[in-house]
Parts: C-alpha cells; structure tokens; sequence
C-alpha cells in the first residue's frame, strides 16, 4: 500500500465510531491518572478552539506533557505526533494503538509524518506537536526548527501554546509518593500571516517559528523554562494573527 493510500486511510479512521468510543475510554483514564497523582492547575481553557485545524504547541520536558494535554482537552480530542521509538515495548505500542496516534522518525526529515500532519489539519482535525522535536531534559525552550511553521502555513491552522511547568521529574516524585505541582497555562490562540506567499521563504518560516516559540514561553508559569525565548521584551508579532474563539 503506497503512504498515500495509508494516510487516506487514517484520516478516514478519524471518524470511526469505535475509535471514538476508545478515546472517549482512554480520556477518562488519563484524567483521572492527571488530576489524582498530581496537583494539576489548568488556565487559559476559554482560549482552546473548539472546531477548526488547531495545532497544540507545547514545551516538551517530561514523558507526561502529551498525556497532560490529552486529559484536559475535553471539547475534542487531540492526536499526537509520537516519535516511533513508543512502538518499540509493549505499553507504548498499546497506547499509540488505542488513541490511533501517528509517528514520526527523528533526526530526519519524515515526509510522511508531515504530509499526515497536513491532511489531518485540512480534515479539520486537532493534532500535537512540539517543536522543539524531542523532549528538554534541562528544562528550558532550546530554538527548533521551521516544521511547525511550514505544517500550519500549509494547512491555515491556528496554533494553541500549550505551557507545562512542573512536570519535570515526575516519576521520582511519584515514586517518593509525592504529588508534583503542574501548571498548563493555555495561552493566546494564533495563526501565521502569509501574506499571501503560497511558499514562505526559510527565513520567514524561521521569524514565525521564533514569535511562536515567545508566545509558549510568555504563556509558561517557571520562568526559567523559557530558556533561549527567556527575553520577552525581544518578542515580535508582526508575523502572528491572533484569533478570537467565541
């Protein structure tokens, strides 16, 4: 079967009664699992879109971000990029079965992973990516690549930053029998202006990707995970749209 032809077939899936009925069960675990084993604070949900190709942008410091933003979506469900080292054991390749997530192969370029991203966001659908590409075992925003801006510029998504504070060092703290302090903070929902270029050049894509990257970090609650974007006064908007979500 060509990678098309499996696409087609994926996207087709996303409307599958069954499917739904799996998600909807999963949720209930994961919330569970989040608002139980963690004190978990959430804000900033008013500004989540409700319908519409939406891009979940978040800071990426622990195995937990995904789940995080999974359980507290409730008015449509997410589908994570997820690197496809988690189909390698057991519960990994459950899980990515269950919710259906895709995958995508690190360190190279994964046409096919973009070219998902893309179909899945023209179909309208919710998807969660984070830039930066693999997880910040320091804490702090390192400066990523153009994909997300190239991703949303292809499909006219709107982009939600997604901000995890706290949840770096998780499982030690479980392990202690402690609950760890987490904040997911929502911030301002945007989209990039074009300006009409069907092709944005390397350096505009880099420019959106920089005044995204600011707008996850002024949305985090540590300041000092907003590391390379910690100078907010160094934000730009100019190729930003903010939209509304009444």
């Amino acid at each position: 079967m060509s990678a098309r032809a499996e696409r087609l077939l994926y996207l087709q899936r996303q409307d599958s009664l069954w499917l739904r009925w799996r998600r909807h069960v999963f949720r209930a675990v994961i919330r569970m699992v989040a608002f139980n084993f963690n004190r978990l604070t959430v804000s900033g949900q008013e500004n989540m879109p409700a319908s519409g190709p939406l891009i979940m942008m978040i800071n990426h410091t622990s195995g937990l971000d995904p789940g995080l933003i999974m359980a507290t979506t409730i008015n449509r469900f997410v589908i994570p990029m997820t690197k496809i080292e988690n189909t390698q054991f057991f519960l990994g390749r459950l899980a990515v079965w269950w919710w259906d997530c895709y995958t995508v192969r690190r360190g190279e370029i994964d046409r096919q992973a973009l070219s998902t991203s893309i179909e899945l966001l023209r179909d309208g659908q919710c998807i969660l990516i984070a830039p930066e590409g693999t997880r910040q075992r320091q804490g702090g925003l390192a400066r990523p690549k153009e994909g997300l801006a190239w991703i949303a510029t292809k499909a006219d998504a709107v982009i939600l930053p997604c901000a995890i504070s706290g949840a770096r060092g998780w499982n030690r703290k479980w392990f202690r029998l402690q609950r760890p302090d987490i904040h997911l903070r929502f911030g301002r929902p945007f989209r990039f202006r074009t300006e009409g270029a069907r092709r944005p050049s390397r350096e505009r894509l880099q420019q959106m990707t920089d005044e995204a990257m600011y707008q996850l970090a002024a949305a985090l609650v540590d300041p000092d995970l907003r590391g390379a974007y910690s100078d907010l006064d160094q934000a730009g908007s100019s190729t930003l749209e903010f939209v509304g979500t009444a």
